[in-house]
C-alpha cells in the first residue's frame, strides 16, 4: 500500500484523540459550572463525570492503537 494512503489512515485514526481531549475539556468545564450552581449535587456530578470522562479516554485510547496498528502494519 501506498504510504500517502496509510499516512492520512493513521491521521484520520488520530482523531478521536484529538476530539476526545476538546470533549473532555467542555465536559470538566460544564461540571465545574454544575457545581459552581448546586454545591449540595457535586458527589453525583463528579461520578458522573469521572464515568464520562473514563469512556471519552477510552475512545481515545482505541484511535491511538488503531493509529500504531494502521502505522506499524501498511507503513
Amino acid at each position: 500500500m501506498n504510504t500517502g494512503i496509510a499516512a492520512i489512515a493513521v491521521a484520520l485514526a488520530l482523531l478521536p484523540c484529538a476530539f476526545a481531549g476538546l470533549g473532555m475539556g467542555l465536559a470538566t468545564g460544564k461540571a465545574a459550572d454544575a457545581t459552581a450552581r448546586q454545591p449540595e449535587a457535586s458527589g453525583k456530578i463528579s461520578s458522573t463525570l469521572l464515568l464520562g470522562l473514563a469512556l471519552t479516554e477510552s475512545c481515545a485510547i482505541y484511535g491511538f492503537v488503531t493509529a500504531l496498528i494502521i502505522a506499524f502494519t501498511l507503513a
